[in-house]
């Protein structure tokens, strides 16, 4: 790519946003050496990385890198038999963790085939475990080999720490003797050149027989070695010789171990710088709210909402950028300060961006193709030491670009053919656009010359955009409108900054007619697209209002079926109960006759008390399979006593068609309809549809709930039939089903003994065809055994 383009663009401050999310100096340094690439199915390779990375950091953060060094100096050092100290073991050992935890972090992650370069990435990470474990044992500190690295080094050190013990021991002794005390300049045992020595003063050196190793800076002190431990520090220093070489064995032993591993580590910290930088790239994506650009083979641009990454965020405004598809040159004009500059900018740094395999900060949609070469005019580079004006600077970087470009290349032109006399200027621009147009070339300019607005309305290949400018607050949008010239507005722009209104005025007159009547028709463009952004706002507020009414309308009525539905339940089962109750009450009545009768007229009383009781059995099935015949009364009968009778305003009223009851909060003044008032809802309903409230249905439709309650906590759960005849047994039997029914249990126990098995099978026999009894069996051990039958419900 041309350098001086990824300058003027500032692609390098990109980059240096992208190093800056790297973890480790070697991230860094891939981060750097970042450039566009300009082969298709590379760019979508890097695109890929960058998508993989966000994913992750989006599900579980970051791959943990930080501490990665270049350990390619230490490996080179292992390789030629250089011992490693132990700070660069150290170095090694972290490099090793970092590459096991790395395995890890992916282990817990099962989406291969969406992290499928990462995975393979990582996949190719050894871990070492048994080399990094080994290190970490021996070594304690950049400077300290651990007791531990051997045995020897264990038994060296525990010999040394006794000899030292012994050596202060013995001048301890000394130092706290009154005789040797008046000889030392301070009772205290310090070390010189790796022994220990006692300070003697100068005047007594021939009083402490030893050998002098050091004197004070003033020479009135001598830190001598007393002859009785001369011995002893010579049995450490050996030792500490020992140490050394045991040490110096164990360095060179794990250095061995390490450039036996040297490929698997120089290949690991290959793999870890690249998922490092991969990382940054994800972590840029996320810091920008970016999105993958779907990239092609042609030279297309199409950014949604692109929002220029050099920007604050809070004031960047996003800007749509569309060109390559029916047209592939975009001439923007419009005021100075308006913007064009950046949206120039924004479409080639994005080319840059995406080419870099980085994601954009834009929205999902964005499509850009592949451009060998970038080209950028932008700016002013006027150079005094080359005796170039600001026309001659920007012609000369124009002939640079016309030497060089292809069909396959990005030009963009700031201000193009400005800093010359205007018309040779507009129509050298002309030509220019003409010459990279030709030749297929894409190519985005910004001007200020009418000439150019015209020569785009008139040329298919090329398309007018302009950056929007609000004249009554002398401000620009930053909008970027496509299809629309612009206007400079370099009259309102004086007004308001002050500029004699004369003036302004005596300019106007200067401009030629054709200049003021395109001006005029830029202006009324202008204003009608104003006009017509405000009336679709207005209309798509208006559509949002009408669909949010639409779906309260549909709510409420989901939520009126669904009241409706429950009303007809709750009559359903009021009526249920109210039959249920009058079979109950004709049940006593024929218990009590039976009890009144004598024994002979029995029989016949048994079979007469099983017909009734069949018929309201009847009754019942019909209410269970529809509607109660008190809740689905003739509508007609209803209407009828309606209208008989009158109503006003606090009548308790039922609605039929609703199952409803309400209180009537109003009536119309032709006396057809009525506000009715039902719980929380109001609805007008025809007068025609309304029947004044029975009071005495709901006194009854209470009595049957009392009743139910109290079967409830009456009913019991078994029954004892020894003693009576079949015939008396099953009616007792059938109507002690029916209240342990109704009381809500799941299964009853029936007692009739053993005797002669009549009055078991009797029973067992009446139960097969019960319409409440599910199934029934004998009892077992604890239960009755053969004399109770235990009889389990069906659900209701």
């Amino acid at each position: 790519m041309n350098q001086r383009t990824l300058r003027v663009l500032e692609y390098d401050k990109i980059i240096e946003m992208l190093g800056l999310e790297c973890q480790s100096p070697l991230g860094q340094q891939l981060a750097e050496s970042t450039t566009p690439e300009t082969e298709l199915l590379r760019i979508r390779e890097l695109q890929q990385e960058t998508s993989e990375a966000e994913s992750l950091i989006m599900q579980k953060g970051p791959i943990p890198l930080s501490g990665l060094q270049d350990i390619s100096v230490l490996l080179r050092r292992a390789d030629i038999g250089a011992a490693l100290d132990p700070g660069q073991l150290l170095v090694v050992a972290r490099q090793l963790s970092l590459a096991r935890k790395c395995r890890s972090h992916m282990q817990s992650i099962d989406q291969r085939e969406k992290l499928s370069r990462i995975h393979s990435l990582v996949s190719q990470v050894q871990s070492v475990k048994a080399l990094e474990e080994r290190i970490t044992s021996c070594i304690i500190s950049d400077s300290e080999v651990s007791d531990q690295a051997s045995l020897l080094l264990r038994q060296i050190r525990k010999q040394i720490q006794q000899k030292n013990e012994a050596v202060k021991s013995k001048l301890n002794q000394m130092i706290q003797s009154v005789k040797t005390q008046k000889y030392l300049q301070d009772p205290i045992v310090t070390i010189r050149q790796g022994r220990y020595v006692i300070p003697v003063r100068h005047e007594y050196r021939n009083m402490v027989p030893g050998l002098v190793h050091d004197q004070s800076s003033s020479g009135a002190t001598l830190f001598i070695e007393p002859m009785a431990v001369v011995e002893l520090n010579n049995q450490l220093k050996e030792l500490k010789l020992k140490e050394e070489l045991e040490v110096e064995r164990i360095l060179m032993e794990l250095t061995d171990e390490v450039a036996s591993h040297a490929l698997a580590l120089s290949d690991n910290q290959e793999k870890l710088q690249f998922l490092d930088y991969w990382m940054a790239k994800g972590l840029l994506s996320v810091k920008m709210k970016a999105v993958e650009p779907s990239v092609v083979d042609n030279q297309v641009i199409h950014l949604r909402n692109a929002r220029h990454p050099l920007i604050d965020l809070k004031q960047v405004v996003p800007n749509n950028i569309l060109i390559g598809e029916k047209y592939n040159a975009l001439v923007i004009t419009g005021p100075n300060t308006g913007g064009k500059t950046v949206a120039l900018k924004t479409a080639g740094l994005f080319i840059l961006m995406a080419q870099s395999g980085l994601h954009l900060p834009a929205d999902y949609g964005t499509t850009v193709g592949v451009f060998h070469e970038v080209f950028a005019d932008i700016g002013d580079e006027q150079s005094i030491e080359q005796s170039l004006s600001t026309f001659s600077s920007h012609m000369t970087n124009i002939v640079e670009i016309l030497q060089h470009f292809t069909g396959r290349s990005l030009v963009l032109l700031d201000e193009l053919g400005a800093g010359t006399d205007p018309d040779e200027g507009a129509a050298l621009a002309m030509a220019i656009l003409d010459h990279l147009i030709r030749a297929s070339a894409t190519v985005v300019a910004t001007t200020h010359y009418s000439e150019l607005k015209q020569y785009a309305l008139t040329n298919e290949r090329v398309e007018n955009a302009c950056v929007e400018f609000d004249i009554a607050t002398l401000s620009p949008t930053y909008r970027l409108l496509i299809g629309i010239p612009g206007k400079s507005n370099a009259f309102e722009i004086s007004k308001k900054l002050g500029i004699n209104e004369h003036i302004v005025e005596n300019a106007r007159k200067l401009l030629t007619t054709e200049n003021v009547a395109f001006e005029d028709v830029l202006q009324t463009i202008e204003t009608n697209r104003v006009e017509i952004e405000k009336e679709l706002k207005m209309a798509s507020d208006a559509r949002i209002d009408a669909e949010k009414i639409l779906g309260q309308a549909k709510a409420q009525k989901f939520k009126l079926e669904e009241q409706r539905e429950a009303i007809l339940a709750a009559a359903r089962r009021e009526a249920q109960q109210l039959l249920k109750k009058t079979k109950a009450e004709v049940d006593q009545t024929i218990l009590e006759l039976r009890k009144a009768q004598d024994a002979a007229h029995q029989q016949s009383l048994g079979r007469e008390t099983e017909k009734i009781r069949n018929r309201i059995r009847e009754q019942l099935d019909e209410v269970q399979g529809g509607e109660p015949d008190f809740l689905l009364s003739n509508e007609s009968d209803d209407r009828s006593q309606s209208r008989e009778k009158s109503f006003k305003k606090g009548d308790e009223v039922r609605i039929p068609s609703l199952n409803q009851t309400g209180s009537i909060i109003s009536i119309d003044s032709n006396n057809e309809n009525a506000l009715v008032l039902m719980g929380m809802m109001k609805m007008t309903l025809p007068i025609s549809n309304l029947v004044k409230e029975n009071r005495k249905q709901q006194h009854i439709q209470k009595g049957v709930q009392r009743i139910i309650k109290s079967k409830a906590e009456t009913s019991k759960a078994d029954i004892d039939v020894r003693g009576t005849d079949l015939e008396e047994a099953l009616y007792l039997a059938d109507k002690f089903l029916d209240d342990a029914y109704l009381s809500g249990r799941e299964q009853v126990t029936i007692i009739h003994g053993v005797g002669t098995g009549v009055l078991k099978r009797g029973i067992q026999t009446m139960l097969s065809g019960h319409r409440l009894v599910s199934k029934y069996r004998d009892g077992q051990y604890g239960e009755g055994g053969a004399g109770v039958t235990i009889a389990t419900f069906k659900k209701s």
